[in-house]
């Protein structure tokens, strides 16, 4: 709609903002009238209209089957439309045969800061039997609110926020006259209300005190509660007690200016409430279980280094040493799932602890002399699945921790990047490149056997080994699938 009112009309772009509000909420108005609805847009040159939006009706047939997006009708051709935009008022082309029944088609003119901006061309089906209570009701309903979009009063222009998804006509309908009480209830607002506690009859009840009634909420009732369901302002509200779960949306009917009665839909969100309960207990239960695994593997790892230190042989010293590494590697990614339950995890943080994990290490096992190593990393990893994330966890740890003790680099750049579905992830340093003897060195031979291992057969990806960017060194590529 945006571009077709950005190129074949005057409209201005809070005109535009506006329209775009009122099609976020006619759905009501299409469902209440068992109509389709057409936001014809006036073009620029007076030549007549375009097509800016269309929506169809959830609670009875189609008039329109075929999409009338930029569509467009010269001026005259439709004359309904043509009164509707210079008169400034709701025009119906009725036929004389049914002078009872609604009018086949109705055009609404669109007001905004008083210039009527567009016209919603209103096609209602032809009743074939007369009108029931429900019927009469939903269609008196879209009358009023149609005649509110002919004065500008809807969508109001304020009002509280809703609780999630709004009801819709069809969830439980409830008119109030101009006091707050209960002219009509649908059948399905009924069961909602009975569901709730409700025994007495809601026709000719205050709605605000009977919410007040049924709130679970102990001291007075909450404020937006009363004033939402007693039809004084518009907006959402979530009634709850310990039988069930109920969300209110309000909308006071004007005329004029002056309310006339109020308009409240009801949907009964028990089991969705039930779910959403049950879901939040598993995210915190898998929170939970990553929690207690990352402790669990720092107490191995603590166990191992103390059973390094008490160990005199320089190679089990060294075997220790990198199982705790390895042990480290995997905490680092339950530690990141206790705060990420989901099926994805921002990888960015365990790479970062990952290569704080490497460098402590090496520290720890560093002359005096020697230089400390330093660790970039280049770009961002994104969010990985957690099926992807051990495994590439534990194969940073020991590309990082080769190019330390075997390469002996100074200065390593990890860079990530993303191309065509594949993430390729390159270690690169400044080290004196692999070792001759490298397969020969119990801990270089059975980390690149790790590493191999993890990404050829867990991610199904493949490692590259090679010469360094800088002239020196060596560069490892890991190049996995994403998708």
């Amino acid at each position: 709609m945006s571009r077709l009112a950005r190129e074949r009309t005057d409209l201005t772009d809070a005109d535009v903002d506006r329209l775009h509000i009122l099609v976020g909420e006619w759905t009501l108005l299409a469902d209440l009238a068992f109509a389709d609805l057409v936001l014809w847009l006036p073009t620029w040159n007076d030549g007549g209209f375009v097509a800016g939006a269309q929506v169809r009706p959830t609670t009875g047939p189609t008039r329109v089957p075929d999409d009338l997006v930029g569509t467009f009708v010269a001026r005259g051709r439709r004359t309904v439309l043509d009164k509707a935009l210079a008169q400034r008022r709701i025009v119906a082309d009725r036929d004389p045969a049914r002078p009872g029944q609604p009018a086949a088609f109705e055009a609404v003119p669109v007001r905004h800061d008083d210039r009527v901006i567009a016209v919603i061309g209103r096609y209602s089906a032809v009743a074939v039997r007369p009108a029931g209570r429900l019927e009469e009701v939903y269609l008196a309903t879209a009358d009023a609110l149609a005649q509110m979009v002919a004065e500008g009063t809807f969508p109001p222009a304020h009002g509280l926020p809703a609780t999630g998804a709004p009801p819709r006509a069809g969830d439980g309908l409830v008119r109030l006259d101009d006091t707050g009480r209960v002219s009509y209830a649908s059948p399905n607002a009924l069961s909602a209300f009975r569901r709730l506690g409700l025994a007495t009859d809601l026709v000719g009840a205050d709605l605000g005190g009977v919410v007040a009634r049924l709130s679970r909420r102990p001291g007075p009732v909450d404020e937006a509660l009363a004033l939402v369901a007693g039809g004084r302002v518009p907006g959402g509200v979530e009634l709850e007690n310990s039988a069930a779960t109920v969300t209110l949306r309000g909308l006071p009917l004007l005329r004029r200016g002056r309310p006339v009665g109020a308009l409240v839909l009801v949907r009964d969100v028990t089991e969705l409430r039930r779910r959403d309960r049950a879901l939040l207990s598993k995210d915190a239960t898998i929170r939970e279980i990553h929690h207690r695994v990352k402790n669990n593997l720092q107490t191995v790892a603590a166990l191992l280094r103390l059973q390094a230190r008490r160990v005199d042989e320089p190679q089990a010293r060294e075997a220790l040493e990198e199982a705790v590494r390895r042990v480290g590697a995997i905490a680092v990614v339950h530690e990141a799932l206790a705060y990420e339950p989901g099926g994805e995890v921002l990888f960015d943080d365990v790479a970062d602890r990952v290569v704080a994990l490497v460098a402590d290490s090496a520290a720890a096992h560093r002359d005096g002399g020697d230089p400390i190593v330093g660790v970039r990393r280049t770009a961002s990893f994104g969010w990985l699945p957690t099926e992807v994330a051990t495994p590439l966890a534990m194969s940073l740890a020991e590309l990082l921790q080769n190019a330390i003790e075997h390469a002996h680099a100074h200065r390593i750049d990890l860079e990530p990047r993303r191309d065509r579905g594949r993430l390729v992830v390159v270690v690169d340093d400044d080290g004196i490149g692999l070792p001759a003897d490298l397969a020969d060195a119990p801990g270089g031979s059975l980390g690149l056997q790790i590493v191999r291992a993890l990404v050829v057969d867990e991610l199904a990806g493949s490692l590259t080994l090679g010469p360094g960017r800088r002239g020196r060194g060596t560069s490892a590529t890991v190049d996995i699938p994403l998708t």
